[in-house]
């Protein structure tokens, strides 16, 4: 049994930690920790906790955190992390950081598309991409683990195994994505007011969404990848639907499709490929820390189009982390994960 605190835990990633953890076979103790509401019991912030958490929220201080718990999950705005974790902390505890800081592996790509500082470059080489089903070796017994953004996640499981096959040409790249409003955070803010996205469907990030370097460089297995990424809000909770087109190399068919999803996920529990054809909804993740998968080829233009499904807030964000904390502890991986889908409502 282990004991875990979530600093950030009045964000929507956050509560959903919250929610996780305390039902979490393997955890016996989990803290939130704020700024905003500390010295404030958790039940007050979110009366769905009443009689389950009334533990009042702590102070976010990561050294003293560290000295009492076993991981720390950190629910951030990007520059705070950086600026918080030090080799000490890791000397005492595990850190899953749910912000951007440790994603990319080069701090001046980061410093690029983020426009502000890192201060934690030296940390960068102990930190682990944690995309699970591809780095769970390299996340188990990890100090440091990188939790993959939102829209990254599904991108990137959706197109991985064309990139590995060698199926595409990797310059033809062009993913759409679509997220529900909660992507956004929990801040007050005029573009996420529901009279301002109720009825309305938009592009935002156009040509320098940050987590463009992020798709990259994890499709960069071969060769250095370089795509158009756009991201749209949808006026729904939660959910990403991620659509990606790519050019086939010569040659290749359906049945070559279908052989490189089924290689590379036939055994995954959390992802679930579909027949050629069947394309997944967000409804069909809601509240699950599944991905789902379908494709098809157009023949008419010899393109791949891929279909991706996840729910931003569980595979995106605090389903996933737990998935790591599970690879991390050796747990069972799917250890408080293993929830139906909220379908049909």
């Amino acid at each position: 049994m282990i004991r875990a605190a979530v600093i950030g835990a009045t964000g929507y990633a956050g509560a959903e930690l919250m929610k996780l953890l305390i039902h979490h076979p393997q955890v016996s103790h989990v803290a939130a920790a704020t700024r905003s509401y500390e010295g404030i019991p958790y039940s007050q912030v979110y009366p769905n906790f009443i009689s389950l958490h009334d533990d009042v929220c702590l102070a976010p201080e990561l050294d003293a955190l560290a000295d009492e718990y076993d991981v720390l999950f950190l629910s951030l705005p990007h520059g705070l992390a950086s600026s918080a974790v030090t080799e000490k902390i890791l000397s005492k505890t595990r850190i899953i950081d749910l912000g951007a800081d440790f994603r990319l592996h080069d701090a001046d790509t980061y410093e690029a598309w983020y426009k502000t500082s890192h201060h934690g470059r030296a940390l960068l080489s102990r930190a682990v991409y944690g995309l699970s089903e591809l780095y769970r070796e390299k996340i188990a017994g990890a100090s440091l683990i990188a939790n993959p953004g939102c829209y990254t996640t599904c991108s990137i499981l959706s197109a991985r195994p064309l990139i590995d096959r060698r199926l595409i040409d990797s310059s033809s790249i062009i993913i759409d994505a679509a997220s529900g409003v909660s992507g956004a955070g929990r801040k007050a803010q005029t573009s996420t007011l529901f009279s301002e996205v109720n009825e309305s469907f938009k592009a935002y990030g156009i040509a320098n969404h940050r987590h463009t370097p992020e798709i990259e460089q994890e499709l960069s297995i071969h060769e250095k990848v370089t795509l158009s990424f756009t991201p749209h809000l949808v006026p729904m909770n939660r959910g990403i639907l991620a659509t990606i087109y790519a050019s086939l190399a010569d040659a290749v068919s359906l049945d070559d499709v279908k052989a490189a999803y089924q290689d590379a996920y036939g055994d995954e529990y959390f992802v679930r490929v579909r027949q050629p054809g069947d394309f997944p909804e967000t409804r069909h993740v809601r509240g699950s820390n599944f991905v789902d998968i379908g494709f098809t080829i157009d023949e008419r233009t010899r393109r791949v189009i891929v279909i991706g499904a996840i729910d931003n807030i569980m595979k995106g964000a605090a389903g996933q982390a737990v998935q790591n904390m599970n690879i991390s502890f050796g747990f069972e991986e799917i250890s408080g994960l293993d929830l139906i889908p909220s379908m049909p409502l």
